[in-house]
């Protein structure tokens, strides 16, 4: 039997007509300097570092998800939350997921590890992106700047093949 997912490339996917199979979620909690992350403990990217996030559940939406994400994995609830980006992954096993990233400026309750998550405060400065997926070093400096984005990725398992990414211009140069 021949692997197929050798012959996956970037330019062959139609973004403009791409559908995901699921949607999900990131949620960065971003406090004087520093980020609230997870190392993920189970399920995709397992081990890896992220934001909470995951899966949007049938009737709501995006942001819902995002919020019960966050209470789910480390029990807490974002407050001030804003809509970041969004990106879509295509794998070449098949599998589809769109991802809409959002910011919250605080939060109540008090970060708790989880069965799905260790809570991680990471100074910005410092973000620990060979321990997280390979398309955040991309995008996570726009979030960081205020910046509206969207990617679109191409991943075998975890090693990224190809991407696109689109970004608003900065603040002082839209206002301009």
């Amino acid at each position: 039997m021949v692997d197929d997912r050798s012959f996956v490339k970037f330019s062959d996917i139609d973004w403009t007509t791409w559908t995901p199979r699921e949607t999900a979620t990131l949620m960065f909690v971003r406090m004087d300097g520093m980020v609230l992350l997870i190392r993920k403990l189970m399920g995709m990217g397992a081990g890896l570092i992220n934001a909470p996030g995951g899966r949007v559940d049938p009737g709501e939406t995006p942001a819902q998800g995002a919020v019960r994400e966050a209470q789910e994995e480390l029990h807490v609830t974002p407050v001030g939350v804003k809509e970041a980006g969004v990106l879509a992954f295509q794998f070449t096993d098949g599998y589809s997921l769109r991802c809409h990233v959002y910011t919250a400026s605080s939060y109540e309750g008090v970060p708790t590890q989880t069965v799905e998550a260790i809570p991680l405060w990471i100074d910005e400065r410092e973000m620990p992106y060979g321990q997280m997926w390979a398309d955040d070093r991309l995008w996570f400096p726009l979030l960081q700047q205020g910046r509206k984005f969207s990617g679109r990725f191409l991943f075998d398992e975890g090693i990224m093949l190809g991407c696109e990414l689109d970004a608003a211009p900065p603040a002082a140069a839209a206002a301009g």
